[in-house]
């Protein structure tokens, strides 16, 4: 009997860690694909980026029910209720990678009606490329249960803060040499802060990596390399409607 028990819960912690792989590898794909559609105005990409957050979040509320429900049938301890609470925290970070993702690919119309220099495209395609390589590494890690991995991740946040802070200050110029790049420009800086935040989102998941595998919190303190104003009032998740020039949206 009591071998039943570890049986049947060793399948139900092994389904969690899969469908956390399966999400994180979608969660993946809709950043790498909104970027793509910001960079070459595909609208019929981004609206794929759309409908699959859908699905991410269909993911995330299973993965939240299936845990929830192990922790109250089988009572775990030590590691094992880590792994439970991981992948709940994980799966949270994940959906808001999703969110994040499908709020640039909203952005598609706005920023192809108006030319972009060069210089920023190349800038957000950089930052996109850093934030999915640390998105794959904390994955990595993940699945490896490596904390070595997860602290490299953490570090290298600050390398994300710095190429945003150069987007932001670089917009900023923009809209100051033209009024008219404005709309634009809000738009790309909004976006830049999602892909900014993903890194964040990545960096929790390698805490989250971490703890279940050491039982023990990393540090407070994380390298901030972001010398931005403050966007903590402002809700990046919603676009401002076609027109507007994005000052007070989200």
């Amino acid at each position: 009997m009591a071998e039943h028990i570890v049986t049947s819960y060793e399948d139900e912690l092994k389904f969690i860690i899969r469908r956390i792989s399966e999400m994180g590898g979608q969660a993946e794909r809709m950043v790498e694909q909104s970027v793509s559609a910001l960079m070459r105005s595909d609208w019929s990409l981004a609206q794929s980026v759309v409908a699959d957050d859908v699905l991410l979040d269909a993911v995330q509320r299973e993965i939240d029910e299936r845990a929830i429900r192990t922790i109250a049938k089988r009572q775990p301890m030590a590691i094992d209720l880590r792994e439970i609470v991981g992948a709940i925290r994980i799966s949270n970070d994940l959906e808001r990678i999703g969110d994040l993702a499908k709020n640039t690919a909203k952005r598609v119309i706005a920023v192809h009606e108006h030319s972009q220099p060069l210089q920023l495209v190349r800038g957000l395609e950089h930052l996109s490329e850093l934030a999915l390589e640390q998105l794959k590494e904390v994955l990595d890690a993940y699945a490896t249960r490596n904390e070595k991995q997860a602290l490299a991740v953490r570090d290298s946040d600050e390398n994300i803060d710095a190429v945003y802070t150069s987007i932001f200050r670089e917009l900023l110029t923009y809209m100051m040499e033209d009024p008219r790049n404005i709309t634009a420009c809000t738009h790309l800086l909004f976006s830049a802060k999602n892909i900014e935040r993903i890194g964040d989102h990545a960096t929790n998941i390698a805490e989250t990596v971490y703890y279940i595998k050491t039982g023990e919190q990393m540090e407070a303190e994380r390298p901030k390399g972001d010398q931005t104003p403050s966007l903590a009032h402002t809700d990046v998740t919603t676009p401002p409607a076609p027109g507007q020039s994005g000052a007070s949206a989200g």
